[in-house]
């Protein structure tokens, strides 16, 4: 037996189908569809098709001729052999069509993972589900799946999802993942496999942070944290919310991957090969955005309640600290303490500015224990922006004070990273003697009659190869390429004094271009090899 039923609200059409539709009722079933739709027709339609058995040929015409009347018309529910029609005759194409999901129950299941969206639950020995917070998560999961074959196409292993399930008034995910344990599982149980968890840890992130993606491909990070900046603005003193943001605003864009929710519940090891998983928040930008987000998994969060890591990781917050220390050092490449404890205060002022902002949004001003936990992470902020003048940082950075004095500094610290990745010997003299000419005027001319602080950052990559030189000063504004060149042609008694220095270094650079942002001068070289 044939049946449409409906209701009608503010803010759809729901009709819903049962039996069959083919060529001996199809006329029957659109006569009745018509006489359900109201008059006009201003606002969308939705065909629930959970109780529908077959539809054949006719049966696609009825839903042509809906879709004319309605361009908003949604099918729901479809059962698999009515989708793999709709499918195959390319009405998937045409409108928005949602399959009739399987009924999967977590009950007694273990959650073995958690990330800002979703828990992950193991339901058999073989496969794990990913249970959504939102009721309404279909688009998250849509673009979850995207961005896994995104990144797994550009060589990040992933586990991609097979199936859409519900669970209960929600949505899941469903992946296959053999006997995998998480890195976090590993920590909490054997603690000597310490070292061996921070190695595996970096080398993936080193990996997402080092893929290139597609311009365009995902969100970029630094305008959701621009939000954060933003935000409090109101909740800051005015120097304080205004150097926020200007930190936030210098930090140019980059295209490089970032996972986004990158802690060890998020690593899962199955047999011999490591597995992220979680995608839903890949984005891309600077790693500093990152590191703030890591900070926060393994301190910041648990700052003012330290069984929070436990809760959250399964290990305590002494564990969780010295994985973080031991992972920031293994993932800038050294053990120097200063240089760690430098990037590390750039990571927490992403990391207390994200803090801030989510507390404040949840209320926690409104409970004592939430006030005491805002006034630890806005003192800690307050007092790294009084001190922090970038939150850039490389693999290959240097900050320290503008005097001539520090100039060998500088050049060893050069000639140590470009001879390490084997820069031409005829490069590394022209990159040498760039940086001396423009330190030189840093160190003269920025901060006189004072001093202050010169940051050098040194990145080599691409493809032609090149090196990046970036020198960045919260000096005095002042642009060294808007004087005009000097005339070299004319004899030396007669030519102006200064601009030499600079304009070798055009000659000597592939490029070379200044900034002004976020109170710094900001200077770039490139030179290719």
């Amino acid at each position: 037996m044939n049946e449409v039923t409906g209701t009608i609200t503010a803010e759809a059409v729901v009709l819903s189908l049962s039996g069959r539709i083919d060529s001996d009722n199809a006329s029957r079933v659109q006569e009745m569809i018509q006489k359900l739709l109201p008059a006009p027709l201003d606002r969308p339609v939705v065909l629930d098709m959970k109780e529908l058995e077959y539809i054949s040929s006719a049966g696609l015409r009825v839903l042509l001729h809906l879709k004319k009347a309605c361009s908003a018309l949604r099918l729901i529910n479809v059962g698999s052999e009515a989708y793999e029609i709709l499918d195959m005759t390319g009405f998937t194409q045409m409108m928005e069509v949602e399959k009739a999901y399987r009924e999967v129950s977590i009950e007694g299941c273990q959650a073995i993972g958690r990330g800002a969206n979703g828990t992950l639950y193991r339901i058999a020995p073989d496969t794990v589900v990913k249970v959504y917070n939102h009721p309404d998560a279909l688009a998250d999961i849509r673009h979850e799946r995207e961005v896994a074959k995104l990144a797994l196409i550009l060589g990040i292993p992933t586990a991609i999802s097979y199936d859409l399930v519900r669970v209960g008034e929600r949505y899941g995910s469903v992946f296959e993942l053999l006997r995998a344990r998480s890195l976090s599982d590993i920590l909490a149980t054997e603690p000597e496999q310490m070292d061996y968890c921070v190695r595996e840890f970096t080398g993936m992130l080193k990996k997402v942070h080092g893929t290139l993606v597609p311009a365009g491909k995902l969100p970029d990070m630094r305008e959701k944290v621009l939000d954060w900046a933003r935000f409090l603005q109101d909740y800051l003193p005015p120097e304080a919310g205004e150097k926020l943001l200007a930190l936030v605003e210098a930090v140019p864009h980059d295209d490089h991957m970032l996972h986004g929710d990158y802690h060890t519940k998020n690593l899962m090891l199955q047999g011999d090969e490591l597995l992220l998983i979680d995608m839903d928040t890949l984005s891309v930008g600077h790693p500093v955005f990152e590191l703030g987000s890591m900070y926060n998994a393994f301190v910041g969060f648990s700052e003012y309640d330290h069984e929070t890591v436990k809760r959250f990781q399964g290990f305590d917050y002494e564990t969780s600290r010295s994985f973080w220390q031991k992972s920031l050092a293994s993932y800038l490449g050294t053990e120097d303490p200063e240089a760690i404890r430098a990037v590390e205060d750039k990571a927490r002022i992403i990391g207390y500015a994200r803090l801030l902002r989510r507390a404040i949004r949840r209320h926690h001003l409104e409970t004592e224990a939430g006030r005491a936990e805002i006034a630890l992470w806005k003192g800690e902020l307050l007092e790294l922006l009084e001190r922090t003048d970038t939150l850039l940082f490389t693999g290959s950075e240097l900050s320290l004070e503008a005097t001539i004095d520090n100039l060998p500094q500088l050049l060893s610290f050069l000639e140590q990273k470009l001879e390490a990745a084997d820069c031409p010997m005829k490069v590394q003299m022209q990159l040498s003697v760039a940086a001396e000419e423009i330190f030189v005027n840093i160190a003269s001319y920025a901060y006189a009659p004072g001093t202050g602080t010169a940051t050098v950052c040194l990145s080599i990559g691409g493809e032609p190869r090149r090196a990046t030189l970036t020198f960045l000063d919260s000096g005095v504004p002042f642009d060294p390429l808007a004087k005009e060149d000097p005339d070299v042609s004319l004899p030396a008694t007669e030519r102006e004094i200064g601009g030499l220095g600079i304009y070798m270094t055009k000659k000597a650079m592939d490029d070379v271009h200044y900034e002004y942002r976020g109170g710094q001068n900001v200077l770039t070289l490139v030179k290719f090899f």
